[in-house]
């Protein structure tokens, strides 16, 4: 009975958190090597079936980057990154494709159904329209040109609504289209902020392999709990804040911006990560505010 006590109390513990949230929509971008553990997958998708019935509503982004090198040395085509973003020739573009479509959307879409929720394949590529991107160094500033990589350009909100309504989980592979039909591939992370961007959602959430923003990134109990806009300068001139994380930062800076209230980084392999940075008070990650 005592166990049952503790189960109950948990519950109404959080029963504030549900009632600010209800009907708030939280962007989630799913990455990393987590996206590779089919147990992750499920139980990090049960949490995400679990927000959506409290009356949360969930919208997930997903990575694949993994999965999409290991078929690109399948297929012996060349990896390469160019500062954080990966160069994406028209071999490369295809398997992006057919990777994030028919494979890791198809997982998690499977992880939903195990937790008795829906999710569906919505794919960037109707109603992301992007534009040619070219890498710039954040050193020098200097273009270099990678490929059918995109930037966001607009966002039609419409269809991802839609299915917030019928109380679906959209999960959001992120390429794009121009207006002369051209593909894009576009970062997931990008895409996600500008996806929470458009859609003004509440909250923000990376969910990778890595606890946060760490001061010392051999060192995961350096994690540094919240960080101000005004200090993501500092950071990436420190060194702090290098790579990849670069543009993902200043894209989810630019979703602050816009009204989104919050950007949470946390670590998926920790498990039930999600719901305790969001239904708790000192969550478990890294979180980003203006």
């Amino acid at each position: 009975m005592k166990d049952l006590t503790i189960k109950a109390k948990v519950l109404i513990e959080a029963l504030p958190y549900f009632q600010e949230f209800r009907d708030e929509i939280i962007v989630i971008k799913f990455g990393g090597s987590v996206m590779e553990d089919p147990a992750k997958i499920k139980a990090i998708m049960r949490d995400i079936v679990f927000m959506e019935c409290v009356g949360m509503k969930p919208v997930v982004v997903h990575g694949g980057g993994k999965a999409i090198t290991a078929k690109l040395n399948e297929l012996n085509i060349e990896t390469k990154f160019v500062h954080g973003l990966r160069y994406t020739c028209e071999d490369t573009l295809s398997v992006v494709d057919d990777v994030l479509h028919n494979d890791v959307n198809q997982r998690l879409i499977k992880g939903a159904a195990e937790a008795a929720g829906e999710g569906i394949q919505l794919s960037g590529k109707r109603f992301i329209e992007a534009k040619k991107l070219n890498a710039e160094c954040p050193k020098t500033g200097s273009k270099e040109d990678i490929g059918f990589v995109g930037e966001v350009v607009d966002v039609d909100i419409s269809l991802i609504t839609e299915q917030l309504e019928n109380a679906v989980v959209p999960i959001i592979p992120p390429l794009g289209y121009d207006k002369k039909g051209q593909i894009y591939n576009i970062n997931a992370d990008i895409a996600a902020c500008k996806i929470a961007e458009a859609l003004l959602a509440r909250k923000l959430v990376f969910v990778s392999d890595v606890p946060g923003i760490l001061e010392d990134k051999d060192d995961e109990d350096s994690l540094i709990s919240s960080i101000k806009v005004s200090d993501v300068d500092g950071l990436i001139n420190k060194g702090t804040i290098v790579g990849g994380m670069i543009p993902k930062i200043k894209s989810a800076i630019s979703a602050l911006n816009a009204g989104t209230n919050k950007v949470h980084m946390i670590d998926g392999r920790l498990e039930h990560s999600l719901l305790l940075e969001i239904f708790t008070d000192a969550g478990v990650g890294t979180e980003i505010t203006r």
